[in-house]
């Protein structure tokens, strides 16, 4: 009897201290408005492209919170039936289920199911661990019982269904809608809320885009427990069809994440630390990346790699391809790696050339040279003579451009090239003229970039703007402030020579139907193959070679480079304008001379004009016959007396305004920061030596001519 008594008393103070604990936990519940923001999940990240097609999801995935009353009856059915079929009757806890749960260990030995209640399990899931321990299910019962006293039974449901992880990184039924159907979870379909009822389960082993046919399977045995506990009829189930629902499956271009790798670092330096919701809408054109993708891998040769970024006019990165296949390598080709840009790099070169005073149509001539004991070669063997700038750089002489190093300095080269932004150590041996220099793929397309876009410095950027889920905007980009790298006319004249590498030189296989600048790349023994250009305001860069740096037979910046950049840009630039070069370059003020400055360019020839006033310094009838009007009545009587009124000067002679020139075709630029150049010197200045006969004109550059050796 004592024991009875003393059975009693304990189990009375048990009830009382869990009716303690209830209301204890209850007190010091969350609000149910605190309940339903789900930040304590983890930060969610959402990667966008420019036109806000999801990239990449980090962290959990969260969908729309819907209200108890907008879930559909057939979700809320089936969740009731698979979980927690006397949902609407325990107190938080269901004393059947656990003592079911009791038997099947004994019978079992081990554990198979928990008997856990929907309320038990979102206990579970806000303020608990899924460790399997005793003292974890007595705290799990006392939550359940004080969300059970807190909150009303609709209530309960609407935060699991809002909760639950579903698989995939979905927490939520919304946003496991999403991502397995394509549709919020506000219009469900008895099949599809099945199918979702029974990932609760076993969300990695039912996931639809894992394994579509365990899913539909599980699915039937949710259908088949809705229809035992009276929530549909046989007939009902058996028309549902879970084969027939269509499961959204993801994308496998994988090689978006070289972007996305490339773009998320950036947050840190953009926002503030936190732990909301983001949406980070970037640049990235998802049909680019697509064209991108394959044109690298289709032209990239066999064993090699290769890497692609394609640059917008103000800076946006929209396509970014670091490598053949992102799951086998994730090291990022066109951003990390730093390789040598073989002739690519003679841009710096003729941009100081032609910063110097040098045009185009000026003459080198191409003949074998020495400097500091190193004797460059053409890659094609030879020598052509006199050749004009816009020869070599198409053609891509060697001797040329040390030629230009030794005058211009190779130090102001490198400068030239830091100025247009790389990064990389840059030589100042006679050789860094053809590209003996390690360089970065986004940097060298850059530079490119910068010359299209009129001398005038861009700046890649891969994210516009960050919002968090409810709409606030944490950060906007903004335009760089216009930094000239270079005068106009130098930009111009520069995008001439790269114009015609593409017509007639070493780029030929980048043309695209369009007009196209652009440069060829390629190192010693066919390591290394690089072709970056630009057309209608886009500007890409492609390498291709090997990781170890081994030859590649047959790569060389005009074959395969050139070609991927054909297949990409002609993806790219297909819904764009044409848009012609502006290669007609406007002299700057400093260089024209005072008759210039007043009649442009038809200079009146003084000679011709006649005298124009008597011998009393008063006009005469006979007026120039080059920009003056016809002639007036006298402006004098028949005797010669009286003086013409200002009336009668002004009639005769109006005010001359100086013939307009001709418009740039440029848009205005801020004035350069640094003093203008001297007067242009020749290139070459020509014998002094009078006795010597004078040199033959140069030869056409478009026509075909022999080397000679």
């Amino acid at each position: 009897m004592g024991v009875i008594k003393g059975l009693a008393y304990a189990a009375l103070v048990g009830v009382l201290a869990l009716i303690v604990a209830v209301a204890v936990a209850a007190a010091y519940l969350p609000s149910y408005g605190e309940l339903t923001k789900r930040s304590d999940l983890g930060q969610m990240v959402r990667v966008r492209a420019a036109n806000g097609q999801v990239l990449l999801s980090l962290g959990p995935s969260f969908g729309r919170w819907l209200p108890y009353d907008q879930i559909p009856p057939e979700m809320r059915a089936a969740i009731i039936s698979t979980e927690d079929r006397r949902f609407r009757s325990h107190l938080g806890v269901d004393p059947i289920g656990i003592a079911r749960s009791v038997e099947v260990r004994i019978s079992s030995g081990h554990w198979l199911q928990g008997g856990s209640t929907i309320t038990q399990q979102l206990a579970r899931n806000i303020f608990l661990t899924n460790n399997r321990t005793f003292i974890r299910k007595v705290k799990e019962g006392i939550l359940a019982l004080a969300l059970e006293r807190k909150f009303s039974k609709d209530q309960i449901l609407e935060l699991y269904l809002n909760r639950v992880y579903v698989g995939g990184g979905a927490f939520g039924i919304d946003a496991a809608s999403r991502k397995f159907f394509g549709h919020g979870a506000d219009h469900l379909s008895l099949a599809e809320a099945a199918i979702l009822a029974g990932l609760v389960k076993a969300p990695s082993n039912y996931a639809p885009t894992a394994d579509v046919e365990a899913a539909r399977d599980r699915s039937g045995v949710v259908l088949q427990e809705m229809a035992k506990n009276g929530f549909i009829t046989p007939e009902v189930a058996a028309q549902a069809n879970p084969a027939q629902v269509r499961i959204q499956q993801t994308t496998n271009n994988n090689s978006v994440r070289y972007f996305t790798d490339w773009a998320l670092p950036q947050l840190d330096t953009l926002i503030d630390q936190t732990t909301d919701p983001i949406d980070v809408w970037t640049t990235l054109d998802p049909g680019m990346q697509v064209a991108a993708d394959r044109a690298i891998r289709t032209e990239a040769p066999d064993g090699a790699q290769g890497a692609l970024v394609a640059i917008d006019r103000d800076g946006a990165v929209r396509a970014m391809v670091g490598g053949k296949d992102y799951v086998t390598s994730i090291y990022n080709r066109a951003t990390q790696a730093e390789r040598q840009p073989g002739s690519s790099f003679k841009l710096f070169v003729y941009l100081t050339a032609l910063e110097s005073g040098m045009k185009p149509t000026d003459t080198i001539v191409d003949e074998p040279v020495t400097i500091d004991g190193w004797s460059p070669r053409n890659a094609e063997g030879g020598n052509l003579g006199p050749v004009t700038l816009r020869e070599a750089f198409s053609r891509s002489i060697n001797t040329v451009s040390a030629k230009i190093g030794q005058q211009v300095g190779f130090s102001t080269i490198a400068d030239m090239a830091r100025r247009f932004g790389l990064t990389t150590a840059i030589s100042t041996y006679p050789s860094m003229v053809l590209g003996s220099s390690d360089v970065r793929l986004i940097e060298m397309a850059r530079a490119f970039a910068s010359v299209g876009n009129n001398g005038v410095a861009v700046t890649p950027y891969a994210i516009r703007r960050v919002v968090t889920a409810d709409g606030q905007l944490l950060y906007q980009h903004e335009a760089d402030e216009n930094r000239v790298l270079v005068a106009p006319w130098v930009a111009a004249e520069m995008t001439d020579l790269l114009q015609s590498a593409v017509l007639s030189g070493t780029g030929t296989a980048a043309q695209i139907g369009r007009p196209v600048a652009g440069k060829t790349g390629t190192t010693t023994s066919n390591k290394d193959g690089w072709f970056i250009g630009f057309s209608s305001g886009l500007t890409t860069g492609v390498w291709m070679g090997r990781d170890d740096a081994k030859p590649v037979p047959g790569l060389q910046g005009g074959t395969a480079p050139a070609r991927a950049f054909h297949d990409f840009m002609s993806v790219a630039v297909a819904n764009r304008p044409v848009e012609q070069f502006q290669t007609q370059v406007p002299l700057p003020d400093w260089q024209l001379t005072p008759e210039e400055q007043i009649y442009g360019d038809q200079p009146v020839d003084m000679n011709d004009m006649g005298p124009m006033v008597d011998e009393n310094g008063m006009p005469i009838g006979s007026l120039p016959p080059q920009g003056y009007p016809p002639q007036q009545q006298p402006m004098v009587n028949p005797d010669g007396t009286g003086a013409p009124t200002q009336q009668e000067l002004d009639q005769a002679f109006p005010p001359q305004q100086p013939p307009a020139r001709r418009p740039s075709p440029y848009p205005p630029q801020p004035q350069p920061r640094y003093p203008p150049y001297p007067p242009r010197a020749p290139a070459y200045p020509p014998p002094q030596n009078p006795n010597e006969p004078p040199r033959s004109p140069p030869p056409d550059p478009s026509q075909p001519r022999p080397y000679t050796t």
